[in-house]
C-alpha cells in the first residue's frame, strides 16, 4: 500500500492496492485510517457490485435505500448523469440523516467519470465544531433537531407524508473516535427540538454556513475505477455538477451506523 495525504483538512489516497485481496493486517491499517482521514480514495479498482458489497461489509452491515436502488441490488443505488436539472445532489448534506439510525460511511465506486469537472467536495465537521466560539458550542451541545425527507419522497413520486424522520443531536459524539462533530444540512434538517420553524431559521442559516468554511474542504475529482468511502458521522459532502452531459456513473452503498448520540 502507498498512502499519500490527500489535503489538509481531510482525506487519504490509498494506491497500489487492490480491495478485493486484502489480509487482515491491511485492513486493520485501512480501518485505522479511515477513523483519522475520514475519506479514503482507492484508484484503479476493477469492481463488480458483489465486490463492491464484499468490501464494504467489513464495516458492517449494508443499508437499503429507500428510493431508487439497483435492480437486483437493494443496497446498491446507480448515480447516472441525467443532466444538470435533475440532479438531486447539488447540496451539502450528510446521507440519510432522516434514518434514525444513519448510515456510518457510504462508498461510492466510479465506473464512468468525466474527462473535467464532476467532483465531489467534502467538508470537515468536527474541525466546523471545534472552530465554533465556546459559547456557541455551549449551546449546540444542547440543542437536537429533526431531520425530514419529505423533498426527496417528493422527488421520487413518494408521499411525503410517509416520508422518514429522525430527532438528533446537533453536535454528534463520534463512537468510535470520541469527537465531536456539527450534525445538521440544510437538505434534511428542518428545526430545532421545541422551537418553532421560524425560530430555528436564523441559527441553522448560520450553521450552514459555518459548516463549510474553505479551510474545512477538500474535493476529490474522480477517475473511472475509484473506490472512495467517507465517514458519515462526521463530514457533509457535495456533488459538484459542472461536467454538462459528459458521462458521470457511480455505484453507491451505504453500511448501516448506530444511533447519534
Amino acid at each position: 500500500m502507498q498512502i499519500k495525504q490527500m489535503a489538509a483538512p481531510l482525506g487519504a489516497i490509498i494506491d497500489q492496492i487492490d480491495v478485493r485481496k486484502i489480509s487482515a493486517q491491511q485492513l486493520e491499517r485501512i480501518q485505522s485510517l479511515f477513523l483519522t482521514h475520514k475519506v479514503l480514495v482507492f484508484p484503479n479498482q476493477q469492481l463488480t457490485p458483489d465486490e463492491q458489497m464484499a468490501f464494504a461489509q467489513h464495516w458492517g452491515d449494508l443499508m437499503p435505500f429507500p428510493y431508487g436502488a439497483l435492480p437486483g441490488y437493494p443496497n446498491i443505488v446507480a448515480l447516472q448523469n441525467r443532466g444538470k436539472s435533475k440532479d438531486v445532489n447539488q447540496h451539502w448534506h450528510s446521507d440519510m440523516t432522516y434514518s434514525p439510525k444513519p448510515p456510518k460511511l457510504t462508498m461510492l465506486y466510479a465506473l464512468e467519470a468525466p474527462a473535467l469537472g464532476g467532483e465531489t467536495a467534502f467538508s470537515n465537521q468536527v474541525l466546523a465544531y471545534q472552530a465554533l466560539s465556546p459559547g456557541l458550542r455551549n449551546l449546540v451541545d444542547q440543542l437536537a433537531a429533526h431531520h425530514l425527507a419529505e423533498d426527496l419522497a417528493r422527488l421520487y413520486g413518494q408521499d411525503p407524508k410517509t416520508a422518514p424522520k429522525a430527532l438528533h443531536p446537533v453536535a454528534r459524539t463520534h463512537d468510535e473516535t470520541g469527537e465531536k462533530a456539527l450534525y445538521v444540512c440544510a437538505a434534511f434538517t428542518r428545526q430545532f427540538q421545541d422551537w418553532e420553524r421560524a425560530d430555528s431559521q436564523a441559527l441553522l442559516k448560520y450553521l450552514y454556513e459555518h459548516s463549510v468554511r474553505p479551510e474545512f474542504q477538500a474535493r476529490h475529482r474522480w477517475r473511472a475505477g475509484d473506490l472512495v468511502m467517507w465517514d458519515n458521522r462526521c463530514l457533509l459532502h457535495y456533488a459538484v455538477h459542472d461536467h454538462g452531459d459528459e458521462p458521470r456513473l457511480l455505484h453507491r452503498l451505504q453500511v448501516q451506523g448506530a444511533t447519534p448520540r
